[in-house]
């Protein structure tokens, strides 16, 4: 039998706020220990710098945490085709992880179809990258804010992006660009508000459910955390 392990992982209340009724989330801040993976798992970091294997296992660490809430226990998170975390076959989730933070969020099928969640640091997309992630017309609106607030709209647009593309692409497979899809941010402003995100193009998501689609956001500490779900 598997000996007791203790989890440094904790459920997070706030930022289940950024997903429907049905989804739990968990963080975890700072490194996660590469010796508390199945060995299902660690096989995946046979050549892993020190780093990548820490935020890894910080990543299982949290999904871990999820999926024992719902009676799931001593379940592998195994790595996709794609990169992609594999979850038990009636869940859904996403992981994501920054500099000094971990979270994931997991939810039953019967609740929710998919998930998307990622974390960044606030203000770590400078203006020489709005050009490889930011449409014209988000160029435009972060031209327009002070410039004190510019690097932290444009980490939020990314963010967003990041959070979008992971919950599509668990259901259509469809590999999209930065530009294909533009961020909306009615409530910037907020520490916690929500986005719309609308298709620049006909998108494979469109077959499965309706177009914009929400998600939230919250600045918490240095972090900004977006989630979508549908």
């Amino acid at each position: 039998m598997r000996s007791i392990e203790t989890n440094p992982a904790s459920l997070s209340t706030y930022l289940c706020e950024l997903f429907p009724h049905g989804a739990l989330t968990a963080e975890l801040r700072g490194a996660g220990d590469p010796n508390a993976l199945y060995p299902d798992e660690a096989r995946y970091l046979r050549k892993a710098v020190r780093k990548r294997a820490e935020e890894f296992a910080a990543g299982r660490l949290c999904a871990r945490l999820l999926l024992r809430e719902f009676g799931i226990r001593d379940f592998a998170i195994e790595v996709g085709a794609h990169r992609q975390p594999l979850w038990p076959e009636d869940f859904v989730g996403s992981i994501t992880h920054t500099t000094g933070f971990c979270a994931a969020v997991v939810a039953p099928k019967e609740c929710l179809r998919s998930v998307g969640i990622d974390a960044e640091i606030s203000g770590s997309v400078k203006t020489t990258l709005w050009r490889s992630i930011c449409t014209a017309s988000e160029t435009n609106w972060l031209r327009s804010l002070p410039e004190s607030e510019q690097r932290a709209a444009a980490t939020l647009i990314f963010s967003a992006k990041e959070a979008f593309y992971k919950c599509q692409f668990a259901v259509t497979q469809e590999h999209l660009g930065f530009h294909d899809v533009s961020v909306e941010l009615p409530a910037w402003g907020e520490k916690r508000g929500m986005f719309k995100v609308v298709a620049n193009r006909r998108i494979q998501l469109e077959r499965d459910t309706a177009l914009p689609l929400l998600g939230r956001y919250a600045f918490h500490e240095q972090f900004i955390t977006s989630g979508i779900a549908f």
